[in-house]
């Protein structure tokens, strides 16, 4: 997937770029190798350590004794990478700051994993997410499952490698594909031979790192421009500062029910379903940890993202005392925060490889996420199913071999990834476009227990074709008209008059001036309700195919891959209303073979604070049959 950026002006080329970037200091270089070498430092500490008696537990799921402490940082640093640092200041500085709601849907987006997601999983012992998908449906959806997940990652994680680089090219010259080259071999040999404890606590690093470049950004940046509230002043003043914008049109890029409820849905794919995520949970000692880890991801997040809007809004009062260049003015939309930095810091030694340093360190946490996940799907999901047979040190070898294979991969896609324009609505698109069939699959399986595989395989098709439809689309339409974006599709902000003349053309719908109709409004849906409308479509589309092909009948079926929504709801009536409803006490029939499942999975109690799910056996078992077992729940 790519786009295109077109300007009134011609761009200023990377040569161009080179030619008039300034140059680090020996301090700056320092920082920044700095970070590099420690980050290799951590990986190698644990890759050293106990060398020769690692396992494959240890080297995909850290040996499942992390704290809450560590994986929370993991988490909030896996997608908070050089994509969100440059595109979101980006984003505030053009269009104001309506971008900021998206805070809003953090709660949900991150109550409903550590609720319904994480004690589902936890509680199977999964290695890989999509081991819930054979569990529950067959090993055809598992193979699907992996596949799209694959797919999706291996796209986004070449967008994040290929934005630093550029960041680096441009504020100092060095070449473009060695920072390139030079980030991804030593991520890639860290997390290769450290797994996923090395790429753990070097989020954690890496997290404070891009926190503390963040905010020396902000504390010199505010400091010349007359404090923060000068730097609110002078965004009042130039409406910047946005409003709660109610109107529920789908096709207005940003209004508060598109950032607050669309977001939902994209949270949900990023922190409930993804892999990278979902495998950090497991990773945790307990399943109290796990969910702790998430709930402190909240406040986290809130924090980063107030971060980087303030950023946005200190770069905007900046420029209204000292204009851009002409340079600066043709320069695409995800480098206006580089020459700001680069602006605001000249003459700190120091300070502009500390920022370089922080955007790199959110390429490098995401990226080596991306490498231990994609290695964990790859083994655990399409080779030892097939080659149970594997030895302990052959597996090792294999998934370190994994690990350095898709960091070659990644690098081939930093160049695909060059042709993209805008990179914050770029990298979400694709979890949108990708992410939301995924959540539509999982959610298919824990919510309705009717659904079948055959109804699994043929929702998640019809969620990706969906997607790529909406999403191709968009493209060519936007291509086609050649024109700036509709005003239905940006924020209610008019633009510094040096910026006017910039129209960019990403994967996002865009459209003419006139109002769209038919297919092109259809195509100028907001991109964060991407997730939504395409996880919707798997739901109702497996639903349907489930129902026409007999339900769950004459199949097995794991009762702890379900999660009971209506049980918990009617717990939360009062006894008089549950009794009326006749809810005191009933039994659903879950036929589960003895010989598919470990014994934890067959018996025992599933219990919450509404309810009891027993699972206890349906009669003797007779000589040389299983015994068959029901899922019963009692006393409401």
């Amino acid at each position: 997937m790519s786009a295109g950026v077109s300007t009134s002006a011609p761009l200023v080329t990377t040569s161009d770029m080179t030619h008039a970037a300034p140059i680090f200091s020996l301090v700056d270089y320092v920082v920044f190798a700095l970070l590099l070498l420690l980050s290799l430092a951590i990986g190698l500490y644990h890759a050293c350590r106990g060398w020769g008696h690692h396992t494959v537990g240890q080297l995909l799921m850290a040996d499942r004794k992390m704290t809450c402490f560590p994986v929370a940082l993991s988490l909030l640093a896996t997608f908070q990478s050089a994509v969100a640092i440059l595109g979101v200041p980006s984003e505030i500085y053009r269009f104001g700051t309506q971008y900021w709601f998206l805070g809003c849907c953090y709660f949900l987006g991150l109550l409903i994993p550590a609720h319904v997601f994480i004690p589902v999983f936890y509680r199977l012992h999964l290695t890989s997410t999509y081991e819930y998908l054979e569990l529950r449906f067959n090993k055809a959806v598992r193979i699907c499952g992996t596949v799209t997940f694959i797919f999706q990652m291996v796209i986004y994680m070449g967008v994040v490698l290929y934005a630093p680089s550029l960041a680096l090219n441009a504020v100092t010259g060095f070449d473009l594909w060695l920072s390139v080259l030079t980030v991804g071999i030593v991520c890639t040999i860290y997390t290769a031979l450290g797994g996923l404890k090395a790429v753990i606590w070097t989020d954690v690093f890496q997290t404070l790192v891009m926190f503390l470049g963040q905010v020396a950004v902000i504390i010199v940046g505010s400091a010349k421009v007359g404090g923060i509230g000068r730097v609110w002043d002078v965004a009042s003043q130039h409406n910047l500062i946005s409003g709660i914008e109610l109107n529920p049109d789908p096709f207005v890029r940003h209004t508060f029910w598109t950032l607050a409820f669309g977001g939902v849905f994209m949270m949900l794919s990023l922190y409930g379903v993804n892999q990278a995520q979902v495998q950090r949970y497991l990773s945790s000692h307990s399943e109290k940890a796990a969910v702790l880890s998430c709930y402190a991801v909240f406040p986290c997040q809130q924090i980063v993202l107030c971060i980087s809007c303030l950023i946005g809004l200190v770069m905007f009062a900046y420029y209204q005392e000292f204009p851009l260049s002409s340079q600066q003015a043709q320069a695409a939309p995800d480098q206006f925060v580089l020459y700001f930095v680069m602006d605001l810091l000249k003459g700190l030694p120091g300070l502009p490889g500390l920022f370089v340093a922080c955007l790199f360190s959110g390429s490098l946490s995401t990226i080596s996420s991306a490498f231990n996940s994609l290695a964990t799907v790859t083994m655990e999901d399409l080779i030892q199913p097939w080659f149970p047979e594997f030895s302990e040190t052959r597996a090792i070898m294999l998934s370190r071999s994994l690990a350095f294979g898709y960091g070659l991969l990644c690098l081939g896609m930093a160049y695909v990834s060059s042709q993209v324009g805008p990179l914050l609505q770029a990298a979400l698109s694709i979890f949108g476009m990708v992410g939301g069939p995924l959540l539509g699959l999982f959610c298919l399986g824990i919510f309705f227990p009717c659904a079948n595989p055959p109804g699994a395989i043929v929702g998640l098709l019809a969620g990706l074709i969906m997607a790529f439809w909406i999403g191709i689309g968009s493209l060519v339409t936007g291509m086609g008209s050649g024109t700036a974006a509709s005003s239905l599709n940006v924020s209610n902000f008019s633009l510094p008059s040096n910026l006017t003349n910039v129209t960019v053309t990403t994967v996002m719908p865009l459209t003419t001036l006139s109002k769209p109709t038919g297919l092109q409004r259809f195509y100028s849906l907001s991109y964060l309700w991407y997730s939504a409308h395409n996880s919707t479509t798997v739901i109702v589309v497996g639903l349907i195919v489930s129902l026409l092909t007999g339900r769950m009948r004459g199949r097995t079926l794991n009762p702890q891959t379900i999660y009971p929504v209506l049980p918990r709801l009617l717990a939360l009536l009062p006894l008089s209303c549950q009794k009326r409803l006749c809810c005191r006490s009933h039994s659903q029939d879950v036929s589960m073979d003895n010989s598919l499942y470990p014994e934890k999975m067959r018996k025992g109690m599933l219990q919450d604070s509404g309810d009891k799910w027993a699972i206890v056996e349906d009669g003797p078992s007779q000589e040389g049959l299983s015994p068959t077992f029901v899922l019963q729940e009692t006393s409401l």
